[in-house]
């Protein structure tokens, strides 16, 4: 029968490093990547968010064209589009430029259409302003 060997402790010593070592980095991989997740959840939120804001912009420059279309003498109003608003403004006559900002939370998207109205609002362009 052979001899009994028995870890010395500086060999279960070693495996507690070890084994410590793997906790560490373990724990590190996890931080990273919660920390990852957590700011790419909040950037996409910012980016759907603007989204959001170009859509009530979109949403109200619609309405004008269609306001016009019923009273040429239209010049604007503020509407509530869902959890933000659509602030219309439009100016000029025969070619009237409207000017649609759709605001949600801190996002600001703005939107310019320029049409001549007549008996068909006929559209020039629709363009995103800055």
């Amino acid at each position: 029968m052979p001899p009994h060997k028995s870890l010395s402790s500086s060999q279960s010593g070693q495996a507690l490093v070890i084994l410590l070592i793997f906790v560490a980095v373990s724990v590190m991989i996890t931080i990273a990547s919660v920390t990852l997740i957590v700011i790419t959840s909040s950037g996409m939120s910012s980016f759907e968010q603007s989204t959001m804001a170009y859509d009530i912009a979109e949403a109200g420059t619609e309405n004008a064209l269609l306001r016009l279309l019923r009273n040429p003498a239209y010049t604007g109003e503020t509407l509530t589009v869902g959890d933000g608003t659509a602030t219309i403004t439009v100016t000029g006559s025969g070619t009237q430029t409207i000017t649609s900002t759709g605001r949600l939370n801190n996002y600001l998207r703005k939107i310019q259409v320029v049409v001549v109205v007549d008996d068909v609002d006929t559209i020039q362009s629709w363009m995103e302003v800055y």
